[in-house]
């Protein structure tokens, strides 16, 4: 892969990256909201955020081993 469009994938996943942190972050002040409202056993959105936030984990680890292959050269 040329070096420019090595640099555009780049530009592109950390953009990526950016914006599923900010996810994670806005599913987390979601989840302690919820958390605040009692009972965690049986609260649904606290449940529903966990899961979300877990996924967005995913989520960014993939897309942090990415960039780091891009910055490797690797793709």
């Amino acid at each position: 892969m040329d070096k420019k469009l090595r640099q555009e994938k780049l530009k592109m996943w950390k953009e990526n990256l950016a914006k599923l942190e900010k996810e994670l972050e806005d599913v987390m002040l979601k989840k302690g909201e919820a958390a605040q409202q009692g009972d965690l056993s049986e609260n649904a959105a606290y449940t529903m955020a966990g899961e979300d936030a877990e996924t967005y984990r995913v989520q960014i680890e993939q897309v942090k081993k990415i960039i780091g292959d891009l910055e490797k050269g690797a793709n």
